[in-house]
């Protein structure tokens, strides 16, 4: 870099080099955490970190009381039963049919250590149900994570890039990858991390269907449940409800993460919600790898035992906590999470006032949600260039290509920006956009 920056340019250059990161595009989101922690220490200067998705507000209070009240009756002592506490399983079946409007009984409703843990074990029991079947397609972009577990499984998947696909594009896409016959699951977010796009019903009806006559497993990735901000979706047993392929097939498995609706990431657990069907439904190749052929069965039993044997056994009483405020009405835990949507309108109308375009800028026919994550690009340069030259003033994303994305730019998410940075960011981004309109 020839001109100043906010950052010291040679401090960024010497801690890409420390990290060995050459490659923008090679960077992970905890490679990138890492050198932005290290020019931070440096340098003293705090960077606007937008590259990881941290829960940015505070947890939910009705989590912390019944975890507290939990450890006081001493379940600190005592192992939870693998297929997890009977009252938070009743809790969630309930959280289901309040929220999604979806009839799932408790026994499908399984703790799991974060939805990372539930999308491993799913993973590992998708693939091995049914013989030819061995392959995870991702709906991309996504979060990147998942085919890291994909990779450390040593399991196949296939992926594509859903924009140009969207509506009744769909169908046509699915049965062109799909009637070849090994794809044994299906996965996607809803929303979507990171482009923030909201799959409406056809699309979901169009991915049940197809998981119906291929007869794969939908993996829905439910990380920001209720958090499509255009409609309203906190009020139990009132529709309009979280979206979901459930209503359009039985081979479904539910992941709801408590990290992001209730901010309770630290504590590590969401819930693996499999279909009454799925759940109960018997396959030759679970009782040929793990000596059971009953589906849940065999997720909860061997798959969730060896992993971890099971879930935190205060943290469960600390969902159940929640799940249980939010079904009586007492817990609107959507409208705490508003804050995310706000920033991200805030923050949105800055990159664009400084030069920047959004790469999924519309949501088929509407406009797109305001949420926990946005995409940018910026005229001429590629994700991992814009990446690498936003480092010299202050700011940190991830390349979009991390995500499955087929498109340049970057993913930024809000959750870490508080307001109080919000002058600090505009003035790095009218700096950026100085110097490299000059440049242009």
């Amino acid at each position: 870099m020839n001109m100043k920056t906010p950052i010291n340019s040679q401090i960024v250059d010497s801690k890409l080099a420390v990290c060995e990161i050459d490659k923008m595009e090679n960077a992970t989101i905890r490679d990138v955490v890492r050198v932005v922690n290290m020019i931070e220490e440096e340098s003293g200067d705090k960077f606007i970190r937008m590259e990881m998705g941290v829960p940015g507000l505070a947890a939910s209070k009705y989590g912390i009381e019944a975890e507290k009240a939990a450890l006081d009756n001493g379940v600190a002592s005592a192992y939870p039963m693998l297929e997890g506490v009977k009252v938070l399983k009743e809790e969630g079946s309930k959280f289901i049919k309040n929220f999604m409007n979806i009839d799932l009984d408790a026994e499908g409703v399984i703790p799991t250590v974060g939805s990372m843990q539930g999308g491993y074990a799913a993973f590992m029991a998708v693939c091995s149900a049914t013989e030819g079947k061995d392959t995870i397609l991702f709906v991309d972009p996504g979060f990147p994570v998942q085919k890291t577990q994909m990779d450390v499984l040593g399991m196949k998947y296939e992926s594509f890039d859903i924009y140009d696909h969207r509506g009744d594009k769909l169908q046509e896409k699915l049965e062109a990858i799909m009637s070849k016959g090994n794809i044994a699951g299906i996965l996607y977010s809803n929303p979507n991390n990171p482009a923030w796009i909201c799959m409406n019903e056809e699309e979901l009806k169009t991915i049940g269907e197809m998981a119906t006559k291929y007869d794969a497993i939908v993996l829905e990735d439910l990380a920001y449940f209720a958090m499509d901000f255009r409609t309203d979706l906190s009020q139990p047993g009132v529709g309009p409800y979280q979206p979901s392929v459930a209503k359009y097939t039985d081979n479904y498995i539910l992941m709801i993460s408590s990290s992001k609706a209730f901010s309770y990431a630290g504590q590590r657990i969401g819930l693996m919600c499999i279909s009454n069907t799925l759940y109960n439904r018997r396959y030759e190749g679970m009782k040929k790898r793990f000596g059971l052929d009953k589906f849940g069965d065999a997720v909860v039993f061997r798959i969730i035992y060896t992993l971890s044997s099971g879930v935190s056994h205060s943290a469960q009483y600390g969902l159940h906590g929640m799940l249980k405020a939010a079904n009586e009405g007492k817990f609107n835990f959507v409208e705490n999470v508003r804050e995310y949507g706000e920033r991200a309108k805030i923050m949105k109308k800055m990159f664009m006032d400084n030069g920047f375009d959004l790469v999924y800028s519309n949501d088929l026919n509407m406009p797109l949600a305001d949420g926990f994550y946005f995409t940018i690009s910026y005229p001429d340069l590629t994700g991992p260039d814009l990446n690498k030259k936003l480092l010299y003033y202050g700011i940190s994303a991830i390349c979009l290509n991390e995500t499955g994305s087929l498109k340049e730019g970057l993913r930024a998410c809000v959750s870490q920006i508080s307001r109080s940075q919000f002058d600090d960011l505009e003035y790095r981004l009218k700096e950026f956009h100085k110097h490299h309109q000059v440049l242009a």
